[in-house]
């Protein structure tokens, strides 16, 4: 059986979104989008993802309290959180993965960043 290549991308901003969401198709994922970190959940309970690309700075829910949310509600199969932010200093990345993320994607995203990204997955 083949494993499911389902991703969501949660950005509050379309342009972002639509760049990720097309890269990631391009590597063969189903890509689902959510502009808040709400929806984002409620997109999650729904369906089974393997990658969650989410952006940090997002009006209602933030990306740290989305990720908390999304690792307590866990079942099984662990998701791959990606923390997806223009927050670039070192001690941004300490406490995002401090917070639960499994990695850290810095703005702007490249064809070869989310390439080495789903290589690992």
């Amino acid at each position: 059986m083949t494993e499911q290549r389902n991703a969501l991308v949660v950005d509050d901003h379309p342009t972002n979104r639509l760049l990720a969401c097309a890269l990631l198709k391009k590597f063969g994922w189903t890509v689902f989008e959510a502009e808040c970190g709400t929806m984002a959940l409620t997109m999650a309970a729904e369906h089974q993802f393997r990658l969650v690309l989410l952006d940090i700075s997002m009006p209602g829910l933030s990306g740290e309290e989305t990720c908390a949310a999304l690792r307590a509600a866990e079942t099984a199969q662990r998701l791959h959180i990606v923390a997806y932010t223009a927050h670039a200093f070192p001690e941004d990345e300490q406490r995002l993965l401090a917070c639960g993320f499994d990695e850290v994607l810095v703005k702007p995203i490249s064809r070869q960043r989310i390439e080495d990204l789903v290589a690992k997955l």
